[in-house]
């Protein structure tokens, strides 16, 4: 079973964008209005960093954590449209003999003249937002990942990074993991030879997220006004409000886009791959189950870059109905490989082996994850004034994320089509039936069967040179549909504006 053959699983062609232009950030509805604030104050090695933490559920409650062990940093507030979520971690201070204040209102945390930096761990649709909205304020930032809900959003927040002189880190953490650092390096050395193909996994256990029978009651801890935000202000059309908007396009991005990003960012950075891609070509589905999920639990993602190609595979359903354990591909199930002529690195989170091609092991590389020494170079990168130190690049935050939401964009312009098809259609391409061979295997295990109109194949979008836009030769072409999804309409108040 599938939902490949709902008509809503999938973003389709849409009548984008009303040409929307605001003048400051007039909150309208709120009474507020967010200036653009100077808080350029020089901190020496013992003044206190007065730090607020934005959405808190799982990643958020992980960065109070985090962010409370570096020294001379205060966590001083914390925001979350879920009252119970506020009540969860403001108890964590209180138990310690300390104080923090606590608020459902982002605009409430960034009004405050005290807060120096902001954590944005909120759901995707409202990490560009927020992080624009801060700089807007005056206030450092340090964004979750995806950086962005859609390609040209988070664009604007690399705008609004400069143009408001803020220090805006990206949360691809793997990125201050000094075994991958020194893995990367040794790769990027030579001691492999060329690499001739990047790639990146993602096979982690997703369960159906059930069916609901219409709309679902809203939680009465919940704003659902502020949780919606920037996205359509529709009744909640799944069993479960938290963490499972990843799996609806209006708010989520799939784990292409959810975890997916992590090593995409490890493939672009080993590369050294600064841009985007010349092409991008993205199918799959969402097999196994009927549910509300509207995202792809099965996808395989190409991309054409001139160092070497790079592929991305998302597996959600286990080795079989009767296992939990998930596939791996040379030991990785939530990683990298990357192909060398002389050999290839396996690893990810915490580093990983260099082996060679007989698969005999080279060296190892020891990490540990990022997650602190990302926190870390960000406070270091604020008490310096200095963003070239930044281990995680708003530059690089957006162009990783970028690639999350183009192959998405593939996959959502594809039509159903059946195994011999594509196969024929990447006939040339030995990867990607390597990739798709082993998927089929994957998912016959799961009484999956393949049939002719069976899989959503995305078509291949070639990207213009120098832009952030697909080539779009011919009007209502599906490349002209294509670039309709680089942005989304957005619901006043919570508008990203053109950033100048």
């Amino acid at each position: 079973m599938n939902n490949i053959d709902r008509p809503e699983a999938c973003v389709t062609r849409r009548d984008f964008m009303k040409s929307t232009t605001i003048v400051g950030l007039s909150m309208a509805g709120a009474g507020m209005t967010i200036p653009v604030l100077s808080n350029n104050r020089i901190l020496g090695a013992n003044d206190t960093v007065r730090v607020g933490i934005a959405g808190l559920r799982v990643k958020g409650a992980q960065h109070i954590d985090v962010f409370r062990e570096i020294p001379n940093v205060r966590v001083a507030a914390i925001c979350d449209v879920d009252t119970e979520m506020l009540a969860r971690e403001k108890a964590k201070f209180t138990s310690d003999g300390e104080t923090v204040d606590t608020m459902t209102d982002i605009r409430q945390l960034l009004d405050r003249k005290d807060i120096d930096a902001i954590v944005v761990s909120s759901p995707n649709h409202w990490h560009s937002l927020m992080g624009i909205w801060a700089c807007q304020a005056g206030k450092d930032v340090y964004v979750e990942k995806p950086v962005s809900h859609n390609v040209w959003e988070g664009r604007q927040l690399v705008k609004a990074s400069k143009k408001y002189n803020r220090i805006v880190q990206a949360g691809i953490q793997k990125r201050s993991d000094t075994g991958l650092v020194e893995a990367f390096n040794y790769i990027r050395e030579g001691h492999l030879g060329r690499i001739t193909l990047a790639r990146g996994l993602c096979y982690k256990r997703r369960k159906s997220i059930g069916l609901s029978e219409g709309p679902q009651p809203i939680p009465k801890n919940i704003d659902y006004n502020l949780w919606t935000g920037p996205a359509k202000l529709g009744p909640l059309m799944r069993k479960s409000l938290h963490y499972d908007w990843h799996w609806q396009w209006e708010t989520g991005n799939g784990d292409i886009g959810n975890q997916g990003i992590h090593e995409i960012d490890m493939c672009r950075w080993v590369m050294d791959e600064t841009g985007l891609p010349k092409s991008v070509t993205s199918f799959g589905g969402r097999y196994g189950y009927i549910d509300d999920g509207e995202t792809p639990n099965t996808q395989i993602s190409l991309y054409e870059y001139d160092t070497a190609p790079l592929i991305f595979e998302v597996r959600g359903l286990p080795q079989s109905p009767q296992l939990e354990a998930m596939d791996a591909y040379k030991g990785v199930r939530i990683g990298v490989v990357i192909h060398c002529e002389h050999g290839y690195f396996a690893g990810g989170d915490g580093g990983g082996w260099v082996y060679d091609n007989d698969g005999n092991k080279i060296q190892k590389f020891v990490g540990s994850g990022g997650v602190k020494e990302h926190a870390a170079n960000f406070i270091q990168a604020i008490r310096d004034r200095d963003s070239s130190a930044l281990n995680g690049q708003i530059e690089d935050g957006h162009i990783s994320s970028a690639l999350c939401h183009l192959a998405n964009i593939s996959y959502c312009m594809g039509t159903l089509d059946s195994p011999e098809s594509l196969q024929k259609n990447m006939e040339q391409d030995s990867d990607i039936l390597d990739a798709f061979d082993r998927t089929q295997e994957h998912l016959m295990k799961n009484d999956v069967q393949l049939d002719k109109r069976s899989i959503r194949m995305g078509p291949k979008l070639m990207v213009a040179p120098g832009s952030e836009t697909f080539v779009s030769n011919e009007e209502f072409s599906t490349a002209y549909f294509a670039n309709l999804l680089l942005r989304r309409e957005y619901r006043e108040p919570f508008v990203v504006s053109e950033i100048d």
